[in-house]
C-alpha cells in the first residue's frame, strides 16, 4: 500500500491517495464474507481501477460457526495501474471473529490495518480457536494498526426501528462492515444499495435492512474519530485499452464465451452436466440463457451429462459439458466414445484440489496428465488452458473452434482460482469474434468404381483430416454410430489389423496437426538464446503471480524471460526450439510436475519445476525467490 499524496477533505479528515490497496474481508461462513467482497469488487470495477480477487470458503454448506475450518475470506487488490494477482498480503484485515483473526493474521504484514468486530470476542469464542488470552487486550497486536469496532452492536443499534430480533439484525453487520470500507476507501454506493433492493425484492423489508447497516457503516467511519484518514485509489486510466468494461469471473466469461461460440457457429448451444463444485456456476448461467439458443440438461449423474451433450453433437448442436476432476473420471468411457465418433464435444474441466472429493473449493492444476492420457486405448484430445479469468472467454470460443474445425472433443481446463476469481474484461465488438460456422454434410461425396455415388461418414478433408458431420435424418446419409473400430471412409465396423493401425494413426495426426499459435516470448533482453539466459514458462492460472514475479526481478535489474502455453496438446510448433534457446527453463505449476514431465519426455528439456499443491494459488513473492535463485544458479 503506497502513499502518494495526503490532502484534507472537508469534513477535515485527511484522505490520503494510494496507487494500491489489499483487502481481506474474513468472518464464519454465514457472515457473508463472499456477498461483502463482491460487492466491494463490483463497485471498484465500477469505478475504473484493475482489480483481482481470490474467495477462499470452506466445502461445507454451513460450517462450524466460530472454528477455523469454517473461516471463510475475500481478498480483492485494486491499484491505479496494472495488475496480476489478488495481492500477495492484506493492507486491511476485516475479522468478524477470533477464528477469522487467528486465521488471516499470520498473512498479514506489520503495520498493516486490523479491523476487528470486538462483540464477537467472548471467552467462549477466544477458547474454542485456542487462544490462552484475549489477543486485543494481550500485547500481540501492538505491531499492527488495530481498530476495535463492536459491529454487531451498532448494526442492532442502527436497525432498531425494524421489526427485527438481535440475532436476525446482526445478520446486516456484513453490510455494517462494507459501508465502512466503502467509506475507507471511496467507493460508490449506488450500486449496493439497488443490488440490495434488487436481490431482496420479495422481501423489502429485509432490503431497507441491509440498506441502513450499509448506511450506518459508511456515517460510522464519517463520525467516528478511530478512523481519522480516508484513502482514494483513482482509476486505472492507463491500464485498460479503449472499450466497454465489466468486471466478470472465470466461470461467468466461460458461460458467455460459450454463448458467443454457439451463436459465432450458428449452431443451438447444448450443456449436459451434473452440478460439481466449481463448475456448478457454469450451468447456472448457461440455464438464464433460453433466449439465445441454450438448452441445459442437468442430469441425474456425470455419465448421463456428457451422453446427452455427446448426443446432441450428434444431433448437430454445439455438445458441451462441464465438470471437475472427479467428473471427468466417470466421463472418460464417453470421451474416448467421442474420439471414437470423431464429433465436436467440449469438456469443460474447473480443476480442484484432489484426488477423489479432495478440496472442491481449493484450487489445483492436478488434471492434465488425466485430459492428456485419462482414457483406455489410444484416444488423443486437444487441451486448451485460459490464463486468467477474463482469458475464459477467449479460450472457449478457441476450444469451440477446435472441436468444430476438426471434429474432436477438447479439453478445456481451468481451475478454482480461475472460476472464482474476477478481473475486469474488456467486452468484444461482434465484429472481433470468430467465424465458427461449419458445413453439414448435405449430400454424397464419393464415388464407388462402378460410378455409384455415396456417403461416406469417415472420408476426410485433406487439410484438418475432420471427417464429415452428417445431421441425422438428412436423407440418402444414414450412417452407423459406435465405439467398435470404423473402417476407413465407409464407417462400417472393422476389425482389420491394419486398418485400426491407420485410423489410430489418423486420428494421432489430426490432434497433432490442429493451428495453433506459436507461444510468444516477453525477452527485454533480445531474442531468445541472445539475451536472457533463464526462461520462466507456466500454464493455466499460474500467469498472474508468474509474471509479477517477473516485473519484481527486472525492477530489480535480472534478466529473465517469459512464455505462457495455452494449447497443452498440441503444443505450439516452435516451443520446442523456445526451450532449448536457454541455458534454464522454470516451470512453477500446482501440482508435482505434469506439464514439466510432458516437456521432459517430448523435447528432453531439462526443465526445472517449482510445485505447490497447497489449494492456493502462488505468491508473487515466493517465485520472485524462486526465479533469483535460478538465475543465481547460471552465473
Amino acid at each position: 500500500m503506497t502513499t502518494e499524496v495526503d490532502q484534507a477533505s472537508q469534513d477535515n479528515k485527511d484522505v490520503r491517495r494510494l496507487d494500491r490497496v489489499i483487502i481481506r474481508f474474513a468472518g464464519d461462513s454465514g457472515d457473508g464474507m463472499q456477498l461483502t467482497g463482491d460487492r466491494f469488487t463490483s463497485e471498484t470495477a465500477s469505478l475504473g481501477n484493475d482489480l483481482s480477487t481470490l474467495p477462499n470458503f470452506p466445502a461445507e454448506i454451513r460450517a462450524p460457526a466460530g472454528t477455523l475450518p469454517g473461516v471463510s475470506s475475500f481478498q480483492v487488490h485494486f491499484a491505479d495501474h496494472d495488475i496480476l494477482t489478488p495481492g500477495d498480503a492484506p493492507d486491511v484485515l476485516v475479522a468478524m471473529n477470533p477464528a477469522a483473526l487467528k486465521a488471516n493474521v499470520p498473512d498479514v504484514p506489520r503495520g498493516a490495518e486490523i479491523i476487528v468486530n470486538t462483540d464477537e470476542f467472548t471467552s467462549r469464542a477466544l477458547t474454542k480457536v485456542g487462544y490462552a488470552g484475549n489477543p486485543l487486550e494481550d500485547g500481540s497486536l501492538d505491531g499492527y494498526r488495530v481498530h476495535r469496532v463492536p459491529l454487531t452492536t451498532l448494526t442492532v443499534e442502527a436497525l432498531k426501528g425494524f421489526d427485527l430480533t438481535r440475532k436476525e439484525a446482526g445478520r446486516s453487520k456484513n453490510m455494517f462492515a462494507l459501508g465502512l470500507l466503502s467509506w475507507m476507501y471511496h467507493r460508490p454506493t449506488e450500486g449496493t444499495e439497488t443490488f440490495l433492493r434488487r436481490k431482496f425484492a420479495k422481501r423489502p423489508e429485509i432490503a431497507e435492512a441491509n440498506i441502513t447497516a450499509f448506511r450506518a457503516g459508511w456515517n460510522f467511519g464519517e463520525t467516528t474519530e478511530d478512523f481519522a484518514v480516508s484513502y482514494e485509489v483513482l482509476p486505472a486510466a492507463t491500464a485498460f485499452p479503449a472499450g466497454t468494461y465489466r468486471n466478470i469471473s472465470g466461470n461467468l466469461a466461460l458461460a458467455y464465451g460459450l454463448i458467443a461460440a454457439s451463436r459465432c457457429a450458428d449452431l443451438p448451444l447444448y450443456l449436459g452436466s451434473y452440478p460439481i463444485t466449481p463448475a456448478s456456476d457454469v450451468l447456472h448461467e448457461l440455464s438464464r440463457h433460453k433466449n439465445f439458443g441454450v438448452r441445459t440438461f442437468q442430469a441425474e449423474d456425470e455419465i448421463a451429462g456428457i451422453g446427452a451433450a455427446l448426443g446432441a453433437a450428434f444431433g448437430g448442436a454445439l455438445g458441451v459439458t462441464t465438470t471437475s476432476g472427479p467428473g471427468v473420471a466417470l466421463k472418460s468411457e464417453t470421451i474416448g466414445l467421442a474420439v471414437s465418433l470423431e464429433l465436436p464435444l467440449l469438456i469443460i474441466d474447473i480443476q480442484r484440489g484432489g484426488p477423489s472429493t479432495g478440496l472442491p473449493t481449493k484450487t489445483e492444476q492436478a488434471d492434465l496428465l488425466q485430459a492428456m492420457y485419462g482414457r483406455n486405448g489410444e484416444a488423443p484430445v486437444p487441451i486448451v488452458a485460459p490464463s486468467t479469468p477474463a482469458e475464459c472467454f477467449t479460450a472457449a470460443l478457441d476450444a469451440a473452434r477446435i472441436a468444430l474445425t476438426y471434429r474432436t472433443p477438447v479439453f478445456l481446463l481451468s481451475d478454482g482460482y480461475l472460476a472464482n476469481g474476477s478481473e475486469p474484461w474488456r467486452i468484444p465488438d461482434a465484429d472481433e469474434l470468430p467465424d465458427l460456422r461449419v458445413q453439414f454434410a448435405t449430400g454424397a461425396n464419393h464415388t464407388l468404381d462402378d460410378g455409384t455415388e455415396v456417403f461416406w461418414p469417415y472420408k476426410r478433408d485433406s487439410a484438418t483430416l475432420a471427417r464429415p458431420w452428417a445431421v441425422p435424418g438428412t436423407p440418402g446419409l444414414e450412417h452407423r454410430i459406435g465405439g467398435i473400430e470404423k473402417q476407413d471412409g465407409t464407417g462400417n465396423i472393422s476389425y482389420d489389423p491394419a486398418n485400426h493401425d491407420h485410423m489410430v494413426r489418423t486420428r494421432q495426426a489430426k490432434t497433432d496437426g490442429i493451428a495453433v499459435p506459436d507461444v510468444v516470448v516477453d525477452d527485454p533482453s533480445g531474442a531468445p538464446g541472445e539475451g536472457a539466459k533463464v526462461l520462466v514458462l507456466g500454464w493455466g492460472s499460474t500467469y498472474g503471480p508468474i509474471t509479477a514475479a517477473v516485473r519484481r526481478i527486472r525492477r530489480a535489474g535480472g534478466h529473465i524471460a517469459q512464455t505462457h502455453v495455452r494449447s497443452l496438446n498440441p503444443f505450439p510448433a516452435n516451443l520446442g526450439d523456445v526451450l532449448r534457446a536457454y541455458d534454464r527453463v522454470v516451470l512453477p505449476e500446482m501440482n508435482l510436475g505434469q506439464l514439466a514431465t510432458l516437456l521432459r519426455a517430448k523435447y528432453l528439456v531439462d526443465v526445472r519445476s517449482i510445485t505447490q499443491v497447497t489449494g492456493l494459488p502462488f505468491k508473487a513473492e515466493q517465485l520472485a525467490s524462486a526465479f533469483k535463485e535460478a538465475l543465481d544458479d547460471v552465473h
